[in-house]
């Protein structure tokens, strides 16, 4: 795996001069005392906003005037990467700062489902002017609704008293937990696999095959048979690139968190496998800011496994998102890795012709290279044998809502919501009844619990208007309603949307309001979902009107 510096492949030519602001000198002399002697290059800008951010608790107009010039960009390069994601605080000049301490308050559906709007109302009165208090999308953690993340500290199951002890304590980082490390992970056999490829004992043509025939999928959503992808990118001119996306930010999504938490040397075997059967030069790992833990993790063990290497490994890169759902899209993403604005490309061409930094590139979900170990040792067939009424596999479900054991459940390909809630979720909390469930997210449509006996996986459930994505299943009960579950994921799209295209960024707003109306339009409804799904650019836009257009075909007694 020969050492190419992609970046430098991709970088334009940098202008002698750049015209603008002349940088205040106090301000330029703290900006580079921060970045040190990290390369100035433009890809690396997100995380030089993030050294700013996390130093100041905000970017200051001084400060970004000052990195504008350190790095030789525009001012409105900086401004428009700095604006576009959430997690940056861009404060004008003349304004004031943001308080010290950030309170977010998910308002997700599951954390909604449990008490988020009481938090959001009260708890800005309770800990007074000094913290700010904001609602904040999904932060991946639904099983233990309603959460709160004080800082980068995440408070599962919040109250009003326990998120009031957090901010006295200043509790603002999160702290990995138990988690098994690169030596424990090489006694237990840990990159032996790793070790036969690179020696010559396995061939990448078996392991391709064995991969297509374990039928494993993308788990990121799409479903993309994964031995495919490898023979796709392999094709491809030298040198490629590998993309691993965990920036799981749909709503009631958390099982990348969950397995990365617990074992991260398994992916990383995974991803380095992958990267190897394909011809990979550089490894991209672009990690959600929203898990701060899992990043503290990475880091520890990126540093663990390249100072005593089991044989030759590429470089490989961890990167930070900056608070946006529209990175989990794949070309979105690579945006992103690059420095610029999360915003979806138009295609063709694909991301395995023309990736990352023009390069070819194998985008791959982190739990999907999470099984490439197991299945290549246990055999395609150990996978494959698994699952339920005629599929096959497994599935990770990331199951939250009115169930008394909400969770990661790892279950078979195929098995229906009821046997899932009654199997391995404890059945439904005592005084709720099964009511309706949202089987992919908040993208993946709504169905009513009459039609809870489809099987749950890809290609099931798209003749009902849904499907399973990256298999985030929402419980509803009688005590909710499924037209306030589709406001909420309409409103999470609206903030959500990149504003790159009008049928999106325009929808979206427009729906919310027709949402929000005492009785809905319907027909304009499905006028608009029409055009939002046949003409948006990316699948936020195509899919935002699900839960809508289900609630309309499944739910009428709640708009009579």
């Amino acid at each position: 795996m020969s050492q190419v510096i992609i970046p430098i492949i991709a970088e334009r030519k940098r202008r002698g001069t750049i015209k603008g602001r002349t940088p205040d000198a106090q301000a330029l002399q703290q900006v580079r005392a921060l970045l040190g002697a990290a390369p100035r290059r433009r890809d690396l800008l997100i995380e030089h906003l993030h050294k700013m951010q996390d130093r100041y608790g905000h970017l200051s107009a001084a400060h970004l005037v000052a990195l504008a010039a350190e790095m030789k960009l525009s001012l409105a390069e900086v401004y428009e990467v700095a604006t576009f994601y959430h997690h940056f605080d861009v404060v004008k000049e003349g304004d004031a700062a943001p308080a010290a301490i950030t309170v977010r308050v998910c308002e997700s559906l599951s954390c909604e489902m449990a008490g988020a709007k009481e938090l959001l109302s009260r708890l800005p009165g309770i800990l007074g002017r000094d913290v700010r208090v904001i609602p904040a999308p999904c932060v991946g953690r639904c099983d233990t609704a309603p959460v709160v993340v004080i800082g980068q500290n995440p408070l599962p199951h919040a109250t009003l008293d326990g998120v009031k002890k957090l901010v006295a304590a200043k509790a603002v980082k999160h702290r990995p937990g138990t988690y098994i490390d690169y030596r424990s992970y090489r006694r237990q056999g840990g990159y032996a696999l790793l070790q036969r490829c690179l020696a010559g004992k396995r061939d990448y043509r078996k392991l391709t095959q064995a991969m297509d025939d374990s039928g494993l999928g993308g788990l990121g959503g799409a479903g993309f048979p994964a031995g495919r992808k490898w023979k796709i990118v392999r094709a491809e001119p030298e040198p490629r690139l590998l993309a691993v996306n965990i920036d799981e930010g749909e709503p009631g999504t958390f099982k990348d968190r969950y397995y990365l938490e617990r074992d991260p040397h398994r992916f990383l075997e995974g991803a380095l496998i992958a990267a190897w059967t394909a011809g990979i030069a550089e490894v991209y790992i672009y990690l959600r800011d929203e898990y701060a833990g899992c990043r503290a993790i990475l880091e520890t063990e990126l540093a663990a496994l390249k100072a005593d290497p089991p044989c030759a490994l590429p470089p490989i890169h961890l990167r930070r998102g900056a608070g946006a759902y529209i990175c989990g899209e794949e070309s979105a993403m690579i945006e992103s890795i690059e420095g610029k604005r999360g915003m979806p490309r138009l295609r063709p061409p694909y991301v395995a012709q023309v990736g990352l930094f023009g390069r070819p590139t194998l985008e791959h979900n982190m739990e999907t290279l999470h099984w490439v170990r197991e299945i290549l040792e246990k055999g395609a067939a150990w996978f494959a044998g698994h699952g339920r009424h005629a599929r096959h596999g497994l599935r990770s479900f990331s199951v939250s809502g009115r169930v008394n054991k909400p969770g990661v459940h790892l279950a078979p390909a195929g098995i229906t919501v009821k046997e899932l809630i009654a199997e391995y979720c404890g059945g439904m909390i005592d005084g709720h009844a099964f009511y309706a469930y949202l089987p992919g997210g908040a993208s993946g449509g709504i169905l009513p619990a009459s039609m809870g006996d489809i099987p749950l996986d890809f290609d099931t459930l798209q003749p009902h208007g849904c499907f399973i994505g990256s298999a985030a299943v929402m419980i509803l009960s009688d005590h909710d309603r499924a037209t306030d579950a589709a406001r909420n994921m309409m409103r999470f799209f609206s903030d959500e949307s990149c504003g790159q295209c009008t049928p999106c960024r325009v929808g979206t707003a427009k729906a919310v309001k027709l949402l929000d109306a005492p009785k809905w339009d319907q027909t304009l409804l499905n006028e608009l979902s029409q055009v939002m799904i046949d003409a948006s650019i990316c699948g936020l836009g195509q899919a935002a009107p699900n839960p809508v257009l289900c609630v309309m075909k499944y739910f009428p007694h709640e708009l009579a």
